[in-house]
């Protein structure tokens, strides 16, 4: 059972993809990707991935963790501190 107060995070939480801020995160990380010369493939092999998990977070169909995104970043090359402090302007 769940009390009402973890019911609310929990819907809160739900409604985080396709925000405003989920897709310019998942445009910076597909610009990030494409300005490293990197396609999917390439990406989804550096994270130990199939390039279908590399195309659902591109979609916005799975939400990216925190861990998650550190790993991409570390796998693409770019500082992941740029790319939130960008996301935390809009």
């Amino acid at each position: 059972m769940v009390c009402p107060s973890e019911r609310r995070w929990v819907l809160t939480l739900a409604k985080t993809i396709g925000s405003k801020r989920h897709k310019a995160l998942i445009a910076m990380l597909i610009k990030e990707r494409k300005a490293a010369g990197m396609n999917q493939t390439e990406l989804a092999r550096a994270l130990g991935q199939y390039q279908s998990y590399v195309a659902r977070v591109e979609s916005g169909e799975r939400r990216v963790d925190v861990v998650e995104f550190l790993d991409i970043a570390k796998a693409i090359g770019f500082d992941p501190k740029v790319v939130i402090t960008r996301l935390e302007s809009r």
